[in-house]
């Protein structure tokens, strides 16, 4: 490529650190349509004769279709995906594929192929994201009444609804979701016709490759699109945002599988076994989703600290910028599928919830709650007298909602019949009716919206 100025070729080593062609030939599908849109350009221009431009337009084709039927071959000659399809390019229809990069630089073709890619991953996650988002609607639909612990510190705090406790994860989503729309917004301009770092002389029309390409518009600076990875780094901290949510999710199911807990059973497709031990029903699955999170977080560092000290423009360092991000997209794959997977099969063990929640005294507060609104009691005082409550219970070894009114009032005058009613952690939960509060009337409100903003049938 370089014959011109070099009289040696590379040492083997060298050839083989600089070659990028084991992993840049995952984006040929969008070299291939870059150098559509720009030899089309060319053609419309004048600057190739359109008999060429069309000819290289069909040996595209051609090479795009061998791609498709057989891969890429690897030959670290040909160093990445660019040489390696003008190479084959050539091969096919000679010399006049030379033509292919006038007024073009291999920054400005990785740049544009680089973010096609990354907004088709973004397209992708999209509709995983989604598809998660809707088996938890759905099992949210089922268990809108299902009464579970509510935890802070993972101790007992109050009741709440199963149905509940999954939206917030639908929550979290929505959010990851929008993070990546908005990632795919802003980097939705195109570096092509950007050239090495300074432009063009030839009159290209780099609205003309924009649009083809389905951007929104050029760059704006020539150096700053060479050079910018801003869009890779976007894509990885949204990944690393949803990772993280997935990971919560995960170790939640961890947790509720284990027998201490006994709040799921996982299905035998997402749980393995052990060599040693015949009982064991391992949630596997889940503890890779968890294991995946770090490395997709790894994977944001990983390029953050390569991008943090390089001057402009490009630098061979950004050689490097594609293998992290590639790694997060597939491992976010896999743990996304993974999760919907799980959540569609869990089995809940909602008497196992129930009972948990009513054992861990979920319903102080609500006695508290119940002394400050009836009877006018300074809340710090209903504290109090709350905290006495549940040593009595505690004592007595009993739940607060088989105290004996006689013993309620015992410790309070104050404490009445509906007071007493108030400790059952159904009423616990239907009273919570705060707009995005557990009671079940505002988690069935909160899934017809779910469901509308999914496109699910009522």
């Amino acid at each position: 490529m370089w014959g011109g100025r070099f009289a040696e070729g590379p040492a083997a080593v060298m050839r083989e650190i600089n070659a990028s062609l084991p992993f840049d030939r995952r984006l040929w599908r969008q070299d291939i349509a870059g150098s559509k849109a720009h030899v089309a350009m060319l053609g419309m221009r004048g600057i190739v004769d359109p008999a060429d431009a069309a000819a290289i337009g069909e040996g595209l084709e051609r090479v795009s279709d061998e791609y498709g039927r057989e891969g890429v071959p690897a030959d670290l000659a040909l160093e990445d995906i660019h040489m390696a399809t003008e190479s084959r390019l050539t091969e096919l229809i000679g010399p006049v594929a030379g033509r292919l990069h006038t007024a073009r630089s291999r920054n400005d073709q990785v740049a544009t192929d680089f973010r096609l890619w990354v907004r088709d991953a973004i397209d992708a996650v999209g509709e995983w994201l989604a598809g998660l988002q809707r088996a938890l609607v759905g099992r949210a639909d089922e268990h809108a009444d299902s009464v579970m612990p509510g935890f802070t510190h993972l101790q007992s705090a109050q009741p709440v609804t199963l149905g509940h406790h999954l939206l917030a994860y639908y929550e979290m989503l929505r959010r990851d979701r929008s993070r990546f729309a908005d990632a795919r917004a802003r980097m939705n301009e195109c570096p092509l016709g950007s050239a090495a770092l300074a432009g063009t002389g030839f009159p290209i029309d780099r609205r003309a490759t924009a649009h083809a390409l389905g951007f929104e518009r050029p760059t704006a600076n020539s150096l700053d699109a060479v050079s910018d990875r801003d869009f890779a780094l976007d894509y990885l901290s949204a990944a690393a945002q949803c990772a993280l949510h997935l990971s919560r999710l995960a170790e939640e199911i961890v947790l509720w599988a284990s027998q201490p807990f006994g709040f799921v059973s996982l299905s035998d497709q997402w749980s393995t076994g052990s060599s040693i031990m015949p009982q064991k029903r391992n949630p596997d699955a889940a503890e890779l989703v968890r294991g995946h999170a770090g490395r997709i977080i790894g994977a944001f560092t990983a390029l953050m600290v390569t991008m943090k000290g390089l001057p402009l423009a490009y630098s061979k360092d950004m050689q490097d910028d594609k293998p992290p991000v590639f790694e997060a997209h597939d491992l976010l794959a896999l743990s996304l599928a993974a999760m919907t997977g799980m959540v569609e099969t869990l089995s809940f063990r909602t008497e196992r919830m129930r009972a948990a929640a009513e054992a861990g005294f979920a319903t102080a507060t609500d006695l508290a709650d119940r002394l400050v609104r009836v009877a006018g009691v300074p809340f710090r005082e209903a504290h109090h007298v709350t905290g006495a409550v549940v040593k009595a219970a505690e004592a007595k070894g009993c739940t607060l909602a088989e105290l004996s009114l006689e013993e309620l009032r015992a410790i309070d005058p104050r404490i009445d019949e509906d007071a007493r009613a108030a400790l059952s952690v159904d009423a616990s939960v239907a009273a919570r009716t705060s707009e995005g509060g557990t009671a079940p009337v505002r988690v069935r409100e909160q899934i017809a919206i779910a469901r509308d903003a999914l496109g699910m049938e009522a």
